[in-house]
């Protein structure tokens, strides 16, 4: 969640005339300050100073000026409810463990509060670097430690939070964050909830949070899922390689049976493309699913980004589309596998990119001049010579 950060003593008059410089500055046509408005969907006639107030709460993630105004009158007062949860955020985030077992000694309630900010998170969700205010989503060494001390103080596994649609819980906060994965302990952390009796579904009516973490990069999180018992539907038997659960979802004659979508089957798709399952991916362009299959972007894009350079193959013999751009970026898959062999996602390997770069350039998969010159490139030896069309 998008938040400014406030200042260890905030003073309300500051942001009082805050508003009141906001409200003045789109008054007299400032974009940037017009912006800010809009980017609230506020209406013409909400450009008020109760309006500029609204905007400047929204900012730091609290629902409404009266809420964001009665957070800073008690965070300033010592060993408040809201500065004690202020206080024990930054522990969890910053593992602490001395200062977060001191204040749950001395305020045992803390382990059942929650934010005052929109997202209404507990402590524990803090955990998963995800759904709350974003300059405190990190991810400690000690995570896991932390998460101990918070569920043997008490608690609740799966509580719901109020970010990203709300009835989102600790675990599919973690399954979904690059912050634990990158830090190493996102199984760990998984493996602690699910062992305090997380769900490994999440709630009923929420999220998914193996469908999730398919979605936001998090393979591994999501076949952990899976090895733990969460349900897997076409979509998610795909994403993590169960190609017998997958096959389940066909009849005899080749056909989806009842309760599969084509929407699953091409999601499902992209994501074996994405992390790595061969025969997923080619089982079910025999069941008739398009090469060229497109949500957004291809399964070339994916298995390129990732480095997979056996489905990039399966997908070039098939003749994918080469130089087809996605939607968001208006990137090729060549330059996807540049992009990630620049910062390799957590869950790829660095070696592996110079490989489907030269058989991608190989299908004639057009390069911009400019990578040549990059000086990346041209300090590695294996991808320059890659972007000419020659694997080493």
């Amino acid at each position: 969640m998008d938040a400014k950060e406030l200042p260890a003593h905030p003073r309300l008059d500051q942001y009082k005339k805050q508003a009141k410089d906001l409200l003045k500055s789109c008054k007299s046509g400032d974009a940037e300050a017009i912006r800010r408005f809009e980017r609230l969907k506020l209406k013409p006639g909400e450009i008020s100073l109760a309006g500029a107030q609204f905007v400047v709460a929204r900012e730091h993630a609290f629902e409404s000026w009266p809420k964001f105004k009665k957070h800073i009158e008690a965070i300033v007062r010592q060993n408040s409810p809201v500065s004690n949860f202020e206080a024990a955020a930054d522990a969890v985030v910053e593992g602490d463990v001395a200062t977060l077992t001191r204040l749950l000694r001395e305020d045992p309630s803390l382990i059942r509060a929650r934010s005052t900010r929109a997202h209404q998170s507990t402590l524990l969700h803090y955990v998963g670097a995800n759904g709350v205010e974003d300059f405190r989503q990190k991810t400690p060494k000690k995570a896991v430690e932390i998460a101990s001390i918070l569920l043997s103080a008490g608690a609740e596994v799966d509580a719901d939070n109020g970010d990203y649609g709300g009835r989102g819980t600790a675990l599919g906060l973690v399954a979904t964050s690059v912050h634990p994965a990158r830090a190493g302990v996102q199984i760990a952390l998984l493996d602690t909830l699910l062992q305090a009796g997380a769900s490994p579904d999440g709630l009923p009516g929420g999220w998914n949070p193996l469908i999730a973490a398919l979605h936001n990069g998090r393979g591994f999180a999501a076949e952990f899922l899976a090895s733990r018992g969460a349900r897997l539907d076409l979509e998610g038997a795909a994403g993590v390689g169960h190609l017998d659960i997958v096959k389940s979802f066909f009849d005899a004659n080749g056909t989806l049976k009842a309760g599969a979508t084509v929407a699953q089957m091409e999601d499902g798709f992209l994501w074996a493309c994405e992390y790595g399952h061969a025969e997923v991916a080619e089982f079910l362009l025999e069941s008739g699913l398009g090469v060229a299959t497109n949500r957004g972007c291809t399964g070339l894009h994916w298995a390129a980004f990732n480095a997979h350079a056996d489905i990039v193959k399966l997908l070039l013999n098939r003749s994918a589309p080469i130089d087809v751009r996605d939607e968001n970026f208006g990137g090729t898959p060549l330059g996807w596998a540049l992009y990630g062999w620049a910062d390799p996602p957590p869950e790829s390997e660095r070696s592996r990119y110079p490989e489907v770069v030269a058989s991608l350039v190989a299908a004639g998969a057009k390069v911009e001049p400019e990578w040549h010159r990059h000086e990346n490139v041209r300090a590695d030896p294996a991808m320059a010579a890659a972007l000419r069309g020659k694997a080493t």
